[in-house]
């Protein structure tokens, strides 16, 4: 997965590249029939320049990789990348000319292909430096990480620390090394802070936003914490092991690498980042087209609760989300404006066997509110959180950090998945259900048998269910 990541920043770099290379070829075409005509001749048509693509991608691809413009760059200086930049496209630039030359296409714009050199090298060198600015901004802000924690305090755990560090723009955050020795825990172990002992992990998994777990510790010692790997694996977090031992779990195992040490992974929740990518993909599509297409209703629906109820227009409230971590969750607002306030009353009419609070007729609810529920209206400015990336499309439904307070162990593991609009609950009769554990295995198997297949299945199972008010309350 490591590997797979590093291999995704890289294709979604060099994408990036080739979308402004091509951007670079048709502004150089423009500029030089638009400002040069008068001195150099006008140009030929733009389709007796197209072939030259043909050219160009394959050659100026081939260059990006030889001189190595996808590893790195993180911890070298600013202007190390637009210098590595600047061999590709002379060397770019020069065979483009002699392929002109070669094939005797002297109808073909010499300064055209100057400019397309000048003009790439600009683009490719600002869109690096945006790259970094960007990356930058986001480790900063700590957007899209993954936290991990390492176990052990020995030389391969300050090995693997250093790794992780060195390379942030892979997205993982280390969080603190684990110390797995009867002493007397230190502070720090080769600079990294040591936040706490092998006996103390299940409270940290628990009270931390935690996304992975790195044993680095003996072969011996491995088999003392079996009981941390089941643990790992009933709370849905990942674990990855740097040395060759398997122990007995159901968890899904397969062998990665961390810049040469190699680590065996333990995961109960998918793993391959191109269809993780994929489904983000799909998120920002339709969330967006939704957004776009949905204006005139979100209209609608504003005026006509500003009309009925006072209050706020959206009902904004706090929810759990990806391993622990807490966001504000947007909705129509359906309720009376103190409805919270009220809801201690009416806890004793709860249908719901568990820690969810559901029941029919709330009084609580609106006139127009009701309709809302009815018809999941009120649901649609989660788009906004699904593109803002705290949710997904498909995905268990986020809780409230107060559920998720009164969870058991093993129902944890939900929020190993990022939360989305609709799942399997959705669909199998939303308020009809009302077994909290019929909820939550529901939710688990949905982790379990994820695919794409699934997630588009579920999206269109979806649609009837809304259109039609099934299971809503």
């Amino acid at each position: 997965m490591l590997r797979q990541r590093a291999k995704l920043v890289a294709a979604s770099v060099y994408l990036g590249d080739l979308i402004l290379i091509v951007i670079a070829f048709f502004l150089a075409y423009w500029v030089r029939d638009a400002f040069f005509s008068d001195s150099y001749g006008k140009l030929v048509e733009v389709d007796r320049y197209l072939w030259l693509l043909l050219f160009i991608v394959p050659t100026w691809s081939f260059l990006l990789y030889y001189f190595r413009l996808y590893r790195s760059f993180r911890t070298k200086k600013l202007w190390t990348e637009p210098l590595a930049l600047l061999k590709v496209v002379l060397a770019g630039t020069l065979l483009l000319g002699a392929a002109i030359f070669v094939f005797k296409q002297h109808d073909l714009s010499r300064l055209f292909v100057v400019l397309f050199g000048g003009t790439a090298f600009v683009f490719l060198s600002v869109g690096r430096i945006a790259l970094r600015v960007i990356a930058k901004k986001a480790r900063w802000n700590e957007l899209n990480t993954r936290n991990v924690l390492l176990v052990g305090t020995g030389r391969r755990a300050r090995e693997i620390a250093k790794v992780l560090e060195d390379n942030k723009d892979w997205g993982f955050k280390l969080l603190g090394l684990i110390s797995d020795t009867g002493d007397g825990e230190p502070a720090k172990a080769g600079g990294y802070p040591v936040i706490g002992h092998v006996n103390q992990i299940s409270e940290i998994l628990q009270h931390q936003v935690v996304d992975e777990v790195i044993f680095a510790v003996s072969r011996k010692k491995l088999e003392e914490l079996e009981t941390i790997f089941l643990m790992c694996e009933e709370l849905g977090v990942r674990a990855r092991v740097a040395v060759n031992f398997f122990p007995h779990m159901i968890a899904k195992i397969h062998l990665d690498d961390l810049h040469g040490v190699p680590l065996l992974t333990f995961t109960t929740t998918p793993y391959n980042e191109f269809l993780l990518a994929f489904k983000r993909s799909f998120d920002l599509a339709v969330s967006g087209l939704l957004l776009v297409a949905l204006f005139p209703l979100f209209l609608l629906i504003t005026l006509t609760i500003k009309l009925t109820s006072k209050g706020p227009v959206f009902f904004k409230q706090t929810r759990v989300g990806l391993n622990g971590r807490r966001f504000t969750l947007y909705k129509f607002r359906s309720m009376v404006r103190n409805a919270e306030a009220q809801k201690h009353e009416l806890l004793h009419l709860n249908e719901m066997d568990g820690p969810v609070f559901k029941m029919k007729g709330d009084p609580r609810l609106t006139s127009i509110g009701r309709f809302l529920r009815k018809t999941s209206l009120d649901e649609l400015p989660q788009l906004i959180n699904v593109l803002n990336g705290d949710m997904s499309i498909v995905g268990p439904r986020p809780p409230l950090p107060e559920e998720v307070a009164q969870y058991e162990r093993w129902q944890r593991r939900r929020l190993s998945m990022k939360p989305g609009l609709t799942c399997l609950w959705q669909i199998h009769g939303r308020s009809h259900i009302v077994d909290f554990n019929k909820w939550m295995e529901l939710d688990l198997q949905y982790i379990d048998n994820w695919s794409l297949q699934l997630d588009f299945v579920i999206f269109l199972k979806t649609i009837p269910v809304v259109l039609l008010g099934k299971g809503a309350s």
